[in-house]
């Protein structure tokens, strides 16, 4: 965790935040190690007397969760997780574990990611027929969408997974970014690949077969750039605290969508911008069916459309849940996005992407 970070954004509670009380500021509590302005190890303190919640750095990322010790517990593996391994020993502990298991799963999603979002820089990739880089294109296209004239001050990634939309956001201003997720391996990924301008990580070729790669990658602006585990559903933040706020494909891997929908209004400065993509890949281990935008309820006037949803949504009075204060500025119903699978196959989304601007003369509190 970058010191400046902290004390620029000043989080809050999220603990006392979700349960209603009063917004309390985080102080830091202990540091364990630190690098120059990074935080490596050490904790985070929530003072009000019904509260004492501890929130660990760990690995220089922050937990700002309302319940950190459920998410230290489901994400033990990945927290302990060993990087000292050669490929060798690795390739052979995935052979020994096997395929549907957490271990397979982290070391293919890590893959997948990171090759999307950083494989662009390997020299050693070559031609390929859908190329990395889905993710970048995505957020540039929103930023045109835009236009100028949004306001200085800090940037939010939600949902930023490997980090290279974060660092987008930073080369296309000048104040602070922050990126936030709940994979623990991808956050530490991320600020890894920041702090020391190198990415690492298994690329599957098939099967269980993976090929160890790492190549340098640009990091012009990483002294600006923070990644914590912070929930999208309760973000720390105090409103208006955002000039620009990214979600890209995170809108169907939320319990409530709409939430995340006011929370990204109520967290723009009044003329911020916002983008916004998704493929409604609606599932219900990650929202249940009655909170989906879209894909069911065919009968009614939307007639199971997500895209004239989200749409009414985001339009003052057009809809029961509408959100005051945004404006659609734009809007590409088909942004392709590709994420590969292994060497043979990779799976391409069609994204509806969306660009907000809040309006300039709206306050909202969260």
């Amino acid at each position: 965790m970058r010191l400046g970070h902290f004390e620029a954004l000043a989080p809050v509670c999220p603990r006392c935040r979700l349960e209603a009380r009063t917004d309390r500021a985080l102080s830091l509590g202990r540091i364990d190690r630190r690098d120059g302005e990074v935080i490596e190890h050490g904790t985070l303190l929530c003072a009000a007397a019904e509260c004492q919640c501890e929130f660990p750095i760990i690995d220089a990322i922050p937990i700002l969760v309302p319940d950190p010790a459920r998410f230290l517990a489901d994400s033990q593996a990945q927290i302990l997780a060993r990087e000292d391994l050669m490929p060798d020993t690795v390739s052979a502990l995935g052979d020994a574990i096997g395929p549907g298991t957490p271990f397979e799963a982290t070391r293919h999603h890590l893959g997948a990611y990171a090759h999307d979002h950083w494989g662009e820089f390997d020299p050693e990739l070559g031609t390929q027929p859908f190329p990395p880089g889905s993710v970048a294109r995505a957020l540039h296209a929103g930023l045109v969408l835009l236009g100028e004239g949004l306001p200085t001050g800090p940037a939010l990634d939600i949902g930023c997974s490997i980090g290279r939309a974060t660092a987008e956001l930073a080369a296309g201003g000048d104040g602070l970014v922050l990126g936030v997720d709940l994979n623990f391996s991808m956050l530490r990924l991320a600020g890894q690949a920041q702090r020391n301008g190198r990415v690492a990580f298994a690329r599957r070729r098939i099967g269980l077969v993976y090929d160890a790669v790492a190549f340098t990658i640009p990091t012009p602006h990483a002294t600006r750039i923070d990644h914590w585990a912070c929930d999208a559903m309760a973000l720390p933040f105090a409103a208006g605290t955002f000039g620009r706020i990214a979600a890209l494909n995170v809108l169907d891997c939320v319990p409530s969508p709409v939430t995340l929908l006011q929370a990204m209004v109520a967290l723009l400065a009044p003329g911020g911008g916002a983008i916004l993509c998704s493929p409604y890949d609606w599932s219900p281990t990650a929202t249940q069916p009655p909170y989906w935008i879209g894909g069911h309820s065919q009968r009614g006037p939307h007639r199971g459309s997500a895209e004239s949803l989200v749409r009414a949504i985001l339009t003052e009075g057009a809809h029961p849940q509408s959100i005051a204060g945004i404006t659609i500025a734009g809007e590409i119903a088909d942004q392709p996005w590709a994420v590969r699978l292994h060497a043979r196959s990779t799976m391409v989304y069609a994204l509806h992407l969306l660009a907000l601007r809040k309006d300039a003369a709206v306050v909202q509190d969260l």
